[in-house]
């Protein structure tokens, strides 16, 4: 097992499947020890599932339910774990929602509910990471960054989508909140980037990809022909979260298989 991320606390929010899930066993299997979320109690099945691999595997780790667009369950869940591991070292934040509609039958109850979830909830759960990094302070026995933060964005942060105003609008405001942080506490060591994947195969994007011919359809907007996988944006993940990249902070990373080169112009648009 790798040991990148030994003595390193990660908490990965929207873990119970997907990116989420390929983030927290890639992190695990780095050394860190995870702290798996999930957001409702019909998810905790798979979230158990999920920290069962990475146990059986040599990891370690814990799963806690939270709600991250509920302020004080956020509040709770850091307290948790911070009373249990005594602190964190690295957030990931990924939880996310779509609630699709066209924009002039969307109702605010749609918008609300992407924003609430893929906007405040990043907000809240990177302001109890970031308490928490000033409260403790440096570990240079760890990381050479006081501590970490990863934001879930999308190509979406970049190229607008119609149908989906509310998630779209949802990753703009990712990318400068990222941004935004990065500026105000890297005089403090506080490192925080945003990951931006195009076309990966989970079950949220399932129509996109689960029939032959939306899967032909979605690699012609891919260059590289193929689909990402949820170990690619693990892989990704465990780069940003070392100190292999301590000189990195504000950046918005696209892993897409080029699809921000915008395919449907190779021959001339």
């Amino acid at each position: 097992m790798d040991q990148t991320l030994k003595g390193q606390i990660a908490l990965i929010t929207g873990a119970s499947s997907g990116i989420g899930a390929g983030v927290a066993k890639s992190l695990a299997k780095a050394g860190a020890t995870v702290v798996i979320n999930y957001p409702v109690a019909s998810s905790q099945v798979a979230a158990e599932a999920v920290l069962q691999e990475i146990t059986d595997a040599g990891g370690q780790g814990m799963t806690a339910q939270c709600d991250v667009s509920q302020e004080a369950q956020v509040e709770a869940m850091f307290s948790d774990v911070v009373s249990r591991y005594g602190t964190v070292d690295i957030l990931v934040n990924n939880a996310g929602i779509e609630r699709n509609a066209p924009f002039h039958e969307q109702t605010l109850d749609q918008w609300n509910a992407v924003i609430n979830v893929n906007l405040t909830g990043q907000f809240l759960c990177a302001r109890a990471a970031i308490r928490e990094f000033l409260r403790r302070g440096p570990r240079p026995e760890v990381s050479a960054a006081t501590g970490k933060i990863i934001c879930m964005s999308s190509v979406h942060e970049l190229i607008p989508w119609a149908g989906h105003v509310n998630y779209a609008a949802s990753k703009g405001g990712v990318k400068l909140m990222m941004q935004s942080l990065a500026q105000e506490y890297g005089d403090r060591r506080i490192r925080v980037n945003s990951i931006c994947p195009g076309a990966i195969q989970t079950p949220i994007n399932r129509p996109a990809w689960e029939t032959p011919q939306a899967m032909s359809s979605l690699l012609g907007l891919i260059p590289y022909n193929r689909i990402g996988q949820p170990e690619d944006i693990g892989n990704l993940a465990v780069f940003l979260a070392s100190d292999l990249s301590d000189y990195i902070t504000g950046a918005s990373i696209f892993i897409d298989g080029g699809m921000t080169v915008f395919e449907s112009f190779a021959t001339g648009g």
